[in-house]
């Protein structure tokens, strides 16, 4: 009897099944049923078990068994779900399945594998909307392609623009390079990634490149665009507020705020705009430019319209060049010069085109001049063609030295000793205990030496026969007491001001957020009560008794 009864239900599932099969097949937007092994009614749906075999438009739908709710033209899949769509390279497998013909919305749920030809999406909920063509991941998930893996909590696959658009912890991983932000989208043609807001990589040799407000990364060519963007490593940082990169040639580009340090030369340039080309070691940076050249107590600043550097291997192609309205500034050093030219091998700053030096007591022109920083306070300084030397002394008198070549030698910031050869004239005061003038000495030699302190003239030799002539004190007037050319230029002295109006530096804050730097497991600390419980269990904590 029990065989009978089941024989009768298994054949009227199969008539079912067929009629089915024929009226679902009519409308195009119905869930058609092709192959079951077997089908049961139930309450309000119908069991497809064994082998079951679905059809929607261009979709066909494979799994275990289903549940198929025959008046809301829907289906819930259950085990090796798969859904392959006929037209596009697209197949979807999962554990389970909520298939919607007429929303045309398949929810997918364990272990879920979205494949459209090299690019596969793996996660646990999935969304596919096949009338829009586009799945919807969230609760993490990832896509791999065959250049990059990429990881967020939720994402959105838009099929006809080959787009994801990943937010949430996302993680871009290549052989490269590791991203890390927030909000990404990645074309999986031409395998380019455009992010919004905080973005940190780290490349494979260790270095970081760093935006602030986004970036464009295209993963296959290795070129970067970043806004308010850092590129760091052992020797050098690169930052601007648009900074293109090129992996490949090693090319920087920067426009507005861009700067370059170099470490080892502990030399950093601002600029408007710049161009930085890594393999030769050579930066053009222009627009109110601005170099620091940091000492371990001090820093020597210089302004330009144009900034030229070059560190290649070879000492004598190591320089820095400035063009057009050069100035210097260091506490205790300053200077103007139409161009400069700093030569890295020997540490000399070439000064060029009517330069003018001063320190806080002297200052020192001529055509052209050539002056050494050492133990980070000037210390020699040779000056050619129309040379002129001004120093003050205790009565602010100006005291004056000037001839066809100079060489002057400092301590402590100060003239020591000045060497003129060549049409030498001196003229320097004559002072009683550094409180009374007495009168000036005017001395024409071909060769003249002379040491200083404090802006007082101790010491003086001359190689060739002097012409001297003292002049009293009551018959000084401007023409005894100034030698031809003097000019006392102390307004065009820079400052540190002056150079702040020049270029406002806003330093970089090192202490910015970094994906990298926060941990991937987030560590939830026990509350007290937690702790006591356990402290009690270990008996080193007595339960306290209750009141009776």
């Amino acid at each position: 009897m029990i065989f009978r009864k089941t024989l009768k239900l298994f054949f009227f599932g199969l008539l079912v099944l067929s009629f089915s099969g024929k009226v679902l097949g009519q409308g195009g937007s119905t869930l058609e049923i092709n192959q079951a092994d077997l089908l049961l009614g139930a309450n309000g749906f119908e069991r497809l078990l064994g082998n079951v075999k679905m059809k929607h438009q261009n979709s066909l739908i494979s799994c275990d068994s289903a549940h198929f709710f025959r008046g809301e033209n829907k289906a819930k899949l259950f085990g090796n779900v798969r859904i392959t769509d006929i037209k596009d390279p697209v197949v979807t497998t999962g554990r389970y399945a909520e298939y919607d013909g007429n929303t045309k919305i398949a929810k997918l749920r364990n272990k879920v594998v979205f494949t459209n030809q090299k690019t596969t999406l793996t996660t646990d909920y999935l969304d596919y909307n096949r009338e829009l063509n586009v799945a919807t991941y969230f609760n993490k998930g990832k896509v791999v392609d065959s250049v990059n893996v990429l990881t967020s909590v939720e994402g959105v696959y838009e099929l006809n623009r080959e787009k994801v658009t990943f937010a949430k912890n996302v993680v871009l991983v290549n052989p490269d390079y590791t991203l890390k932000t927030e909000n990404l989208e990645y074309y999986t043609i031409p395998k380019t990634a455009e992010t919004v807001g905080l973005t940190n990589i780290v490349s494979k040799e260790g270095y970081t490149l760093d935006a602030q407000k986004g970036s464009f990364y295209d993963t296959q060519k290795k070129h970067f665009r970043f806004f308010d963007g850092i590129v760091e490593n052992e020797t050098s940082r690169v930052k601007a507020m648009e900074l293109y990169y090129e992996e490949d040639s090693g090319y920087y580009e920067g426009k507005t705020d861009v700067r370059v340090l170099n470490k080892e030369r502990q030399v950093e340039v601002f600029g408007d705009e710049g161009k930085y080309w890594e393999n030769k070691k050579y930066s053009l940076v222009y627009g109110n430019s601005l170099v620091r050249r940091y000492f371990e107590k001090d820093t020597l600043y210089m302004t330009a319209d144009t900034l030229v550097s070059r560190d290649s291997e070879a000492d004598s192609a190591k320089y820095l060049q400035a063009f057009n309205k050069v100035k210097l500034y260091k506490t205790d050093l300053a200077g103007i010069a139409d161009s400069l030219f700093y030569n890295y091998s020997d540490s000399s700053i070439h000064l060029f085109n009517d330069p003018v030096l001063w320190n806080d007591k002297s200052q020192i022109k001529a055509d052209s001049m050539i002056f050494f920083i050492a133990n980070e306070q000037l210390d020699r300084v040779f000056m050619k063609e129309k040379a002129f030397a001004i120093m003050t002394d205790t009565l602010t008198n100006f005291n004056q030295m000037k001839g066809r070549q100079m060489t002057g030698y400092f301590r402590e910031g100060q003239i020591q000793t000045l060497q003129v050869d060549g049409n030498g004239e001196s003229l320097y005061y004559a002072l009683e205990a550094d409180t009374l003038t007495q009168g000036v000495n005017k001395i024409l030699s071909a060769s003249i030496r002379m040491t200083f302190k404090d802006g007082l003239v101790q010491k003086a030799n001359f190689a060739v026969r002097p012409d001297g002539r003292f002049t009293p004190v009551q018959d000084i007037d401007d023409k005894t007491s100034r030698l031809e050319g003097f000019a006392w230029r102390i307004e065009e002295k820079p400052d540190k001001a002056l150079i702040d109006s020049w270029r406002k530096v806003e330093e970089i804050d090192l202490g910015l957020k970094n994906y990298f730097n926060v941990p991937d497991v987030q560590l939830e600390m026990p509350s007290d009560k937690q702790i006591q419980d356990q402290l009690k269990k270990t008996g080193l904590v007595k339960p306290k008794l209750q009141n009776k």
